[in-house]
């Protein structure tokens, strides 16, 4: 009995439920790090052209631009006795899962319903690829404890990219699973499905937020017993629930309207913020894409269309495979950055690692141009590790100084010094100072996730609210992987080289390097970019 009260505690306890609740985030970065590395190769192997492979990288991201905020704003109002997140998150990782299992089964479903099959194999693949994609979209609970956050990432790519750099057409799972991919993605559907069950033990987020602003128990987080039934209950509980799927949809057709009156109002700080992000990941997912092709065809010098069993194809294999690696060593780096960046940042200070990390990158990416060893590029690929784990780590810890910048200015009285936005005036200047210990200056990242999953209370950022800026942070994300995807096929066909690949990187990390200079890290920054 005592050992089962300490095992509930301890999977109760607030580090335990971030662990549990970053285990979808850890099994979806599983298998889009496995789908990076082996989309690419599989959409040239059927006969793709370069050009149309890199667009097809980008449905996912621009599905996710479109519809992530809807499904959130549908979620906002959904009520159920599994709670509010649970359906639309259930509902994504089964398109997740659908997706595992499309992608390697494309030529078979295909040869189902046609003679001809090469088209509806392509169209198969395009399916899985943009379903897994949009589906792998994380879940939005504003980034627990961004440390966790970063950690969980890292080590989920790093199982994602090792996974395809083993041979599993030669393994003992072989006989079982079939040949490599889909042994691989079988795998991958096991290893999802794991992540998903564990979430089942996180305590839904309503009980807290619950907790922290009303002091009341949650009513909508777990199932309830259902009440007698009788007419009027049913009907009085259909008419409820019409009425929030009637408010949903009037929701969804403001959103648009509301979210652009939204980023008119984005305070200069997040803005310069959001270009220098942007930027960086452009600079970064440009690499991740389209690495393993470019050691497969540029390093290796084989060619994906070649017919399985040739000398050409097996050279090209084995460049997907070291690929494989490099982005493997890289998420070991960023977890090694991951686990020491707090302490970097306490020495150097924020400004120095956060212009290191992305000064960093454009010379890594550089010796990737010029060097033809395959070891030099494999390591200067791992130490981006480096960048990676600063960009999943400074941008969302600054945008959390600037809101408690807000909440200090707003208790002095000064309203909207260092987060005013380009249209803002001192209207919010009357507004009733928060209360002191609602500030995000708090003891541990894990007191900032949990306040952060909790959400501000009103009183401390008047119509703004932390989760907002993360939200657009994030979308500089899916951007990053838009305007690659649309524009690489075309530049390396043009070019007739895939070494194209790591100058544009390195290019788009010079321009991240200006617009990085211009991000505000303290009040010194206001008078001298003049915020």
């Amino acid at each position: 009995m005592a050992h089962r009260a300490g095992l509930s505690t301890l999977l109760h306890s607030r580090r335990a439920q971030l662990l549990l609740l970053n285990s979808l985030t850890f099994g979806l970065e599983v298998c889009l790090a496995a789908g990076i590395t082996y989309v690419p190769p599989l959409l040239l192997e059927v006969g793709v052209e370069e050009k149309f492979m890199t667009m097809v990288l980008g449905i996912g991201p621009v599905l996710g631009l479109v519809f992530v905020p809807l499904i959130g704003s549908a979620s906002d109002h959904w009520h159920s006795s599994y709670g509010r997140r649970r359906p639309f998150i259930w509902m994504l990782c089964l398109g997740v899962l659908l997706s595992l299992f499309v992608i390697p089964h494309a030529s078979s479903l295909a040869s189902l319903f046609a003679l001809n099959t090469r088209p509806l194999e392509i169209a198969f693949l395009i399916l899985g690829i943009g379903l897994l994609d949009f589906c792998g979209q994380e879940p939005d609970n504003c980034r627990q404890a961004f440390s966790m956050y970063a950690f969980m990432i890292s080590l989920g790519g790093c199982i994602g990219y090792l996974l395809p750099a083993i041979d599993w057409g030669g393994s003992f799972l072989a006989p079982y699973l079939g040949g490599q991919e889909t042994c691989l993605f079988s795998l991958l559907a096991v290893i999802f499905l794991g992540c998903v069950l564990a979430t089942l033990f996180v305590t839904e987020e309503a009980a807290t937020q619950a907790d922290a602003l009303d002091g009341t128990a949650l009513k909508d987080a777990l199932p309830k017993p259902s009440p007698p039934a009788c007419c009027s209950c049913q009907l009085s509980k259909s008419l409820l629930q019409a009425r929030h799927m009637v408010q949903a949809l009037r929701n969804l057709c403001t959103l648009l309207p509301r979210l652009h009156s939204l980023y008119c109002r984005i305070p200069r700080v997040i803005r310069r913020l959001f270009v220098a992000e942007l930027c960086s990941w452009m600079a970064l997912m440009t690499f991740m894409l389209f690495y393993t092709d470019f050691v497969g065809e540029g390093l290796y010098h084989g060619v994906p269309r070649a017919k399985p069993g040739t000398d050409a194809r097996r050279h090209y294999d084995e460049g997907v495979r070291m690929g494989s690696l490099g982005l493997f060593l890289q998420c070991v780096t960023s977890i090694f950055f991951s686990t020491i960046m707090d302490r970097m940042v306490k020495r150097f200070g924020t400004r120095a690692v956060y212009l290191a990390s992305v000064v960093f990158f454009p010379a890594a990416a550089f010796v990737m141009c010029l060097s033809r060893s395959v070891i030099v590029v494999t390591i200067s690929a791992a130490l981006t590790g480096f960048t990676f784990s600063a960009l999943q780590i400074l941008p969302y810890t600054l945008a959390s100084l600037y809101h408690h910048e807000k909440q200090l200015t707003y208790q002095n009285g000064h309203a909207g010094s260092l987060y005013s936005s380009s249209s803002s005036s001192s209207s919010s200047s009357s507004s009733p100072p928060p209360a002191a210990s609602s500030a995000l200056c708090v003891s541990s990242s894990c007191d900032v996730s949990l306040m952060m999953m909790v959400g501000e209370p009103d009183s401390v950022a008047p119509g703004r609210g932390i989760c907002l800026d993360l939200a657009i942070l994030d979308s500089a994300f899916l951007l990053s992987q838009v305007v690659p995807s649309l524009f690489m096929g075309s530049i390396v066909q043009f070019t007739q080289s895939v070494t194209a690949y790591m100058v544009s990187a390195a290019g788009f990390g010079l321009v991240a390097i200006y617009f990085a200079t211009k991000v505000v890290f303290d009040k010194s920054d206001m008078a001298k970019y003049s915020v």
